[in-house]
């Protein structure tokens, strides 16, 4: 089955994944390789024929749609097109419907299944010296992204109770685990924005198999619980975040590491209503947390002082300020989600069904570790870390550069890349220690009328000469 995907690949489109596409994908090394991308669709039972867009160009034409400022479908034709007259081929029609039919084959599973293995292999190939004590970061964090307001997706993610029928959005939750040293996203989760099992510990729970063993987890208030903590301890997985502000630390309690740094037992709460008896028995009855008070004396900064809680018991190795220190690189997780959602545009999505909605954020996590990628490889020839570098600087030098790959001979083609690394590591992240910045904006935005009734009624009403 994995041949008869193949083959219609390597014969006529593998030039347009090593020309138009080489930039993103440099640091690659064969998890978007037609073999590869074969593999997964075998494993997913998807049956491969010779048809206009084979499974691999569509793939790598949805990536560039991602990729793209428009991040239209037609708008990737219009990439795909000159590329196809330029090789002697017949072109594709300007028309989108075969396209979009197209992504409609592509399995979910194997675009999520791609997306996850990018992510890792960037982690795995992050030098020791960009990590923590030599010890792999994930950090968690949550967020939401919006999407056309259909039938479809209003059933599978609903709009906010709050809002009325026909003037809100459908609204989905997202969990996801970036990696610090890199800045690489290893998995995601998707679920509605209310509901039972729809929280970000319920997705957190969902994903946690994919964090490796003797990683460290790092989030805020939120996840600081017996369960996330004994759930990560139970696969050899520590972790550090901030105090939740329901429980309260008493300092006369516990073993004493040094001033407000005590190791204290956490009893065992009452079985969840979500949780089955045999997990919860198979749970310690008390565990052991470390608990460390930091306190801030930067002018500027809203959070005065608060506490650290982690697994991390060592107290030599594992200072109070080097676990203060790691906190605050916590933040790092709110820059990427900015990235992907702003930089990127995925705050929000385009599709109109949830099985295509769910493929669009995999496919913006799949293009978000290429760039991240690229990245990484301008880290490397420049002796920079990729988090000096800027994530936008990075995609603009990508969608600059790709129209001149797509045509470059092999010599020139290397000249263009070693000149996309150059541009990439010079695009950095200013020194600004310390940043202070409002939590406002000077632009005003036009004042625009607020929609009180839904679209189609207000139309009538300006077509009956009334206000809308």
């Amino acid at each position: 089955m994995v041949q008869s995907i193949i083959t219609p690949l390597t014969r006529r489109l593998v030039t347009y994944r090593h020309q138009a596409l080489a930039a993103p994908t440099m640091l690659d090394d064969g998890t978007l390789a037609p073999s590869h991308v074969a593999g997964v669709l075998a494993q997913e039972g998807f049956q491969g024929r010779n048809r206009l867009f084979p499974p691999h160009l569509t793939l790598w034409t949805f990536l560039l749609q991602v990729l793209s400022p428009d991040g239209s479908c037609r708008e990737a034709l219009s990439r795909l097109r000159p590329w196809m007259i330029a090789q002697g081929h017949t072109p594709c029609s300007p028309n989108t419907g075969s396209y979009c039919k197209a992504r409609k084959r592509l399995p979910e599973g194997a675009i999520a299944s791609l997306a996850r293995h990018s992510g890792h292999r960037l982690c795995e190939q992050t030098p020791q010296a960009w990590r923590w004590k030599g010890r792999r970061v994930k950090i968690v964090d949550g967020s939401t992204v919006s999407m056309p307001d259909t039938e479809a997706n209003q059933d599978a993610y609903p709009q906010p109770r709050a809002q009325q029928p026909g003037l809100g959005f459908p609204l989905a939750r997202l969990v996801a685990v970036f990696d610090l040293a890199s800045g690489a996203l290893t998995t995601l989760g998707v679920g509605r924005y209310q509901g039972k099992a729809t929280g970000e510990m319920a997705l957190f729970r969902q994903q946690q198999h994919d964090v490796q063993r003797d990683d460290v987890v790092l989030a805020d208030c939120y996840y600081s619980s017996y369960w996330t903590l004994a759930g990560l301890q139970g696969q050899g997985i520590d972790y550090v975040g901030r105090q939740h502000h329901r429980r309260k630390t008493d300092w006369r309690r516990g073993q004493r590491l040094g001033r407000e740094d005590h190791v204290v037992a956490w009893p065992k709460p009452v079985k969840p209503a979500w949780m089955d008896h045999p997990t919860y028995a198979a749970l310690p009855d008390a565990l052991t947390v470390r608990e460390a008070r930091v306190r801030v004396s930067r002018r500027g900064f809203r959070t005065r002082v608060f506490v650290v809680v982690t697994t991390l018991l060592d107290a030599v190795f594992y200072s109070a300020q080097d676990l203060a220190d790691l906190y605050r690189e916590r933040w790092h997780g709110e820059l990427d989600l900015r990235s992907i959602k702003v930089a990127l545009g995925m705050d929000v999505l385009r599709c109109k069904t949830p099985e295509m909605v769910r493929k669009e954020l995999w496919m913006y996590m799949l293009a978000y570790n290429l760039i991240r990628a690229v990245m990484v490889r301008a880290a490397l020839s420049a002796g920079l870390c990729p988090r000096q570098l800027s994530f936008t600087g990075a995609l603009q030098a990508v969608n600059g550069f790709t129209p001149a790959l797509v045509l470059a001979e092999t010599a020139v083609g290397i000249a263009l890349l070693d000149a996309l690394w150059g541009s990439v590591a010079a695009h950095r992240v200013g020194k600004r220690p310390n940043r202070v910045e409002p939590r406002a904006v000077k632009r005003r935005p036009k004042a625009h009328k607020l929609l009180r009734v839904p679209r189609p009624k207000a139309r009538k009403r300006l077509e009956s000469g009334r206000a809308a």
